[in-house]
């Protein structure tokens, strides 16, 4: 077996850590993890998936006459360790502001229990979606195919847990659950996106929705549509102003093709059909069809 020097390493190792937490005022002082845990909010997930489609997304060899049993009991482990990451987000944000622990568990627990309440509906939302998938793909042979193999509704099962998350001031819980998903479709959405019911990313590798986007009823995305933000606003000393209304907002039973990208605080209207590749800066009307075509033929500005 090879030996390898390790110890200096170490060292300089714990000298870059020093550092960074110096510049950024962190504390040196032993102590316990500060930070949630990407990992833990996996199993957690996982979990979820489980207690929300027992049948489908829970373990292989469960039965219908232990559901209930199956979903209680995943449930309560996964919110136990859900209020163990949410205490670190909240500890973590309040190194600069001070809390008593009490208080800090008081609305971690909350926050929790609101999430959880919220179950219920976030799976009704998410039969929508699967609905969506099923009646708007030809090659879709059942709902089970679709929420088995279809990356656009797993995408969407963590954009909806994450967005319950964001809404309850925990965006770093919510944000390391939507990444989970992203790193496993290639679908970018944003937790603080507010998506309604019936939607559906078809294929869906490389869509990127950001945080403000709206988005209605029964809308569908193909792949590589981009819902992004035309400009960055910054304060008058430089720095990007942060949360402000930037990305666009698609109205009901609206259609977005492959490659389109939509920037600003654009509106889709109603029934709007956006072609594929399109570069759209500028509101689109109800039912208005936005092709390539279209946009190489519209007038100028200044009729040039």
């Amino acid at each position: 077996m090879a030996h390898f020097e390790v110890s200096d390493i170490v060292r300089a190792l714990h000298g870059v850590r020093d550092e960074w937490r110096d510049s950024q005022r962190r504390s040196r002082e032993p102590g316990a993890r500060e930070f949630p845990s990407r990992d833990a909010l996996a199993q957690i997930v996982e979990s979820l998936k489980g207690a929300l489609f027992p049948m489908r997304l829970g373990p292989p060899d469960l039965r219908h006459e232990s559901e209930d049993f199956y979903v209680g009991h995943t449930l309560d482990s996964a919110l136990q360790a859900l209020l163990v990451q949410a205490r670190l987000e909240l500890n973590f944000n309040a190194r600069h502001e001070p809390r008593p622990a009490s208080e800090i568990d008081d609305i971690a627990t909350e926050a929790v229990r609101r999430f959880a309440n919220a179950l219920p509906g976030l799976r009704s939302l998410l039969d929508s979606d699967v609905l969506a998938a099923y009646q708007g793909d030809p090659a879709a042979r059942s709902v089970d195919e679709v929420l088995l193999c279809y990356p656009g509704v797993l995408a969407m099962i963590h954009h909806r847990l994450a967005h319950e998350l964001y809404k309850l001031g925990l965006p770093l819980l919510a944000r390391i659950v939507a990444e989970l998903a992203h790193a496993q479709t290639g679908i970018d959405i944003h937790p603080g996106a507010k998506i309604d019911a019936g939607f559906f990313i078809d294929h869906g590798t490389g869509v990127v929705i950001g945080e403000t986007a709206v988005i209605g009823k029964r809308v569908r995305l193909y792949q590589a549509v981009t819902l992004g933000a035309k400009r960055f606003p910054t304060d008058t000393e430089g720095n990007l102003q942060k949360g402000l209304p930037r990305h666009p907002v698609v109205e009901d039973d609206v259609v977005i093709y492959a490659g389109a990208t939509i920037l600003g605080r654009v509106t889709l209207g109603k029934g709007a059909v956006i072609g594929g590749n399109v570069w759209i800066t500028d509101d689109v009307p109800p039912g208005a069809s936005v092709t390539q075509a279209s946009l190489q033929n519209a007038p100028k500005a200044g009729g040039v």
